[in-house]
Formats: structure tokens, C-alpha cells, sequence
């Protein structure tokens, strides 16, 4: 196992391993993106108080939940690269805070919209607003941090030390509602508690979920192939590809 991982962890062997796998996890999730909006637009039924305007909830909530897993992968990462000094950590933590910073963006913006016919403003600064509004700037951070370094290697490290401090306000995000007195409604995803989303709600909003997760591993895989190649230009095998492209 550890050979594998290690085998993995290689620049040339995940450029060549993500150039297969890309494809597949594109259609797949092409394949749920479009189940997802199907059932989400066509099939689930309007909601008793919010009427249709609740079907943004399909493109709010995934945002909302990517935003947090992103950042806790690219955390992940970085910490990985910072202590065993892996560069596909490192590449997997850069090209993952772009990502990351557009699903927040996303939740944020879908967010405001569903806001104002529901609260009757754009905008309020509730605890589960301003912490994702946080790790917006979390996220923007670390994207300055590397661009501002030349360096890649210290970049990488400067921003996985970021990352790994603003960790702290996953928890603050995911518990918000629980907290503290907010307009944010609760979870009602889960079956196990009341309220409860229908069913007919939940199976849409699921495949959504997961074609968003599809979605982060095609452009993160992508991303991260452009990096290696950045960081590899000038190794002999990076040499050989360019002249094989060439010829």
C-alpha cells in the first residue's frame, strides 16, 4: 500500500494516471448534474411556504457543502506538503483554493438570492453568513499568498500554514445554527431528526451533491496537472512529453 501511495505521490505517474481518470469522473458527472437538475427542477414538488423559489436550495446547498470540503482538502494538503515536503500535496492545496473559492462565492451569491424574498434583504450578518464570507477571504488569501511568492516551494508553505489555522472556522460554519440565534435555517437534510426534507427533495439535492464533488475532481485534477507541469518544466520527463507533442 505504501508503495502505491508513494508510486502516486510521483508528478509523472498522476499526470499520466489523471489524464485517464479525467474523462470518466467529466461524464459521470455530467451524468448526475443533469439527473440532479431534472429531478430538481421537474419532478420535486414546490414547497409548501417557499413555493418554487426554494430550488435554488439544489445549487445553494451543494456550494455551501463543497465550500467547507474544498477547504478541508486543501488544508489537508498543505499540511501533508508542509511536514513530509510531498509536492502533490502541495500542487493538490494550490489548485485547490480557486475551487474552493468559487463554490463559496457561489453559496454566498445563491444565497443572497434566496435571501431577499425570504428575508426581504440581500444580505444580513448573520453567524453562518459572515463565517462563509470568512473563509471566502480564507480562500483568497491563500490564492495571494501563491501567487504573491515566487517561489513555489515556500508559497506552498506559507499558504498551508493559513490554511491550517483557518481550519477553525469549519466548525463555526457547520454549527452556526446551533450556536448562536441566527435567520439561517437548520439542517433538514438528514431523516434521522425533525424537521425532515421530503424525500422527493432529498434525492435531487443528493445528486447534485455529488455532482458537484465529480465536478471539483475533474477541474482540481485538471488544475493540478497544469501545475505539475509548471513546477516539472525543466525534468526530463516534462522534456520528453513537450517533444512528443512537438513531433
Amino acid at each position: 500500500m505504501w508503495a502505491f501511495l508513494h508510486k502516486f505521490s510521483s508528478p509523472k505517474y498522476f499526470y499520466a494516471l489523471s489524464g485517464r481518470l479525467i474523462p470518466w469522473f467529466g461524464w459521470f458527472c455530467l451524468a448526475f448534474m443533469l439527473a440532479g437538475l431534472y429531478y430538481g427542477l421537474f419532478v420535486a414538488p414546490p414547497d409548501y411556504q417557499q413555493g418554487e423559489s426554494y430550488r435554488i436550495m439544489f445549487v445553494h446547498v451543494p456550494a455551501a457543502w463543497m465550500s467547507m470540503f474544498v477547504y478541508m482538502v486543501m488544508a489537508i494538503a498543505g499540511g501533508i506538503g508542509l511536514v513530509w515536503r510531498i509536492k502533490l500535496a502541495e500542487v493538490i492545496a494550490a489548485s485547490s483554493a480557486p475551487i474552493g473559492a468559487s463554490f463559496t462565492f457561489l453559496a454566498l451569491a445563491t444565497g443572497a438570492l434566496w435571501g431577499k424574498p425570504m428575508w426581504g434583504t440581500w444580505w444580513v450578518w448573520d453567524a453562518r453568513l459572515t463565517s462563509e464570507l470568512i473563509l471566502l477571504f480564507l480562500y483568497l488569501g491563500v490564492i495571494a499568498l501563491n501567487s504573491a511568492i515566487e517561489d513555489k516551494r515556500t508559497a506552498s508553505r506559507a499558504s498551508a500554514v493559513l490554511a491550517l489555522v483557518g481550519v477553525v472556522n469549519i466548525p463555526i460554519i457547520h454549527y452556526s445554527v446551533e450556536w448562536w440565534n441566527t435567520l439561517h435555517q437548520g439542517a433538514t437534510f438528514t431523516k434521522l431528526d425533525a424537521p425532515s426534507i421530503h424525500i422527493s427533495m432529498l434525492i435531487p439535492l443528493l445528486l447534485m451533491a455529488i455532482a458537484f464533488k465529480l465536478f471539483y475532481v475533474v477541474v482540481v485534477l485538471k488544475r493540478a496537472r497544469c501545475e505539475v507541469l509548471e513546477r516539472e518544466r525543466n525534468s526530463s520527463w516534462v522534456q520528453e512529453l513537450v517533444k512528443k507533442y512537438e513531433t
